[in-house]
C-alpha cells in the first residue's frame, strides 16, 4: 500500500528533526497576535519554527484554525503552546494542525507522560481520532502511525519541582524536547525576575536543564529575549531557541522608523 504524501505538518516537524539530527540549533519566532495575515507573514520567513502562544498571547482556540490555515498557505505548520497540561487542549492543538505542541508547567515525569500521551494515538497514547482537516486533503486524513511519527511533544520546565525532576522528565518516552521558560524558572525558584546575566544561580539552573537534556537524548529549548541571548545559549548546548516575538518586532520597527524621522528633523 502506498503511503500518503508528506503533509505540511510532517515537513515542518521534519525540518526541526533534521536540524537536531545534525546537532544544529533551530531558531524561531514567537507569535502573540491573533491575526491570520500576521500568521502567514511570520510563517513565510525562513526561521525554523514559529510558535503560536495560546497561553499568554492574544489568540485562543477559537482563532487557531484560521491562524493555522494562514500558516499552511505559507507551507509551514507551527508549534502551538497550549494554555495548560490538559489532554483535551493538547489534542485540539494537534487536530487543528500543530507540528509540535508546547506544554507549560511540567513538574514531574507523570506530567510529562500525560502531555506525550495526548499527542499520540493508542497504543502509544490516548489521543482521540478526529481528523479535522481530513476532508480538505485529496487523500484524506493521514493514518494514525504517520501522525504519531510527525507529532512533536515539547514540555516546559519552569519551576523548582520541574528542575528537581528533570532527569525523570527527560526519560519519559515520547518527550522530544524540554523548553525552558526563563522568567517563570527564575520566579519559581525564588530569584524574582533576575536573568542569567544578572544571577549565577539562574545561569546554573538553565545549564542544569540543558545538561540533563543532553544526557537524556532530548533537545533543550529556551525562550530568548534577543539574538545575543540566543547565540549565547546555542553555544552552550541549546537546540531550539526563540529569538524574537511578533509584537516586539512590530514595536521595534516602528521605533526605528520614528527615530529616523526625528534624526532627519534635527540634522
Amino acid at each position: 500500500m502506498t503511503e500518503a504524501r508528506p503533509s505540511v505538518i510532517q515537513r515542518s516537524a521534519n525540518r526541526l528533526r533534521d536540524q537536531w539530527a545534525q546537532d544544529r540549533p533551530a531558531f524561531g519566532l514567537w507569535s502573540m497576535l491573533a491575526d491570520p495575515y500576521v500568521a502567514e507573514l511570520v510563517a513565510a520567513t525562513d526561521f525554523d519554527f514559529v510558535c503560536v502562544d495560546l497561553q499568554h498571547g492574544l489568540a485562543t482556540f477559537s482563532e487557531l484554525p484560521a491562524l493555522l490555515q494562514g500558516m499552511r498557505s505559507a507551507d509551514r505548520a507551527p508549534v502551538v503552546r497550549v494554555p495548560w497540561n490538559d489532554p483535551a487542549q493538547v489534542m485540539r492543538a494537534v487536530d487543528t494542525g500543530a507540528a509540535a505542541v508546547l506544554v507549560p508547567m511540567v513538574n514531574s515525569a507523570r506530567d510529562a507522560a500525560l502531555a506525550a500521551s495526548a499527542c499520540r494515538f493508542p497504543p502509544a497514547g490516548i489521543r482521540s481520532w478526529g481528523p479535522m482537516w481530513g476532508d480538505a486533503r485529496e487523500d484524506g486524513a493521514l493514518p494514525p502511525r504517520q501522525q504519531d511519527e510527525a507529532a512533536l511533544c515539547l514540555v516546559m520546565v519552569e519551576t523548582q519541582a520541574g528542575v528537581d525532576a528533570i532527569d525523570e522528565i527527560v526519560a519519559v518516552p515520547g518527550v522530544d524536547a524540554v523548553y525552558i521558560g526563563p522568567n517563570d524558572l527564575a520566579l519559581g525558584c525564588g530569584h524574582g525576575r533576575l536573568t542569567y546575566r544578572d544571577s549565577a544561580e539562574v545561569d546554573a539552573l538553565i545549564q542544569r536543564i540543558v545538561d540533563a537534556c543532553r544526557r537524556g537524548g532530548v533537545v533543550a529549548g529556551l525562550h530568548c529575549s534577543d539574538v545575543e541571548m540566543a547565540l549565547h545559549w546555542a553555544g552552550r548546548g541549546v537546540g531550539m531557541l526563540t529569538v524574537a516575538t511578533d509584537t516586539t518586532l512590530l514595536r521595534q520597527a516602528a521605533d526605528r522608523t520614528l527615530d529616523g524621522l526625528r534624526a532627519d528633523r534635527t540634522s
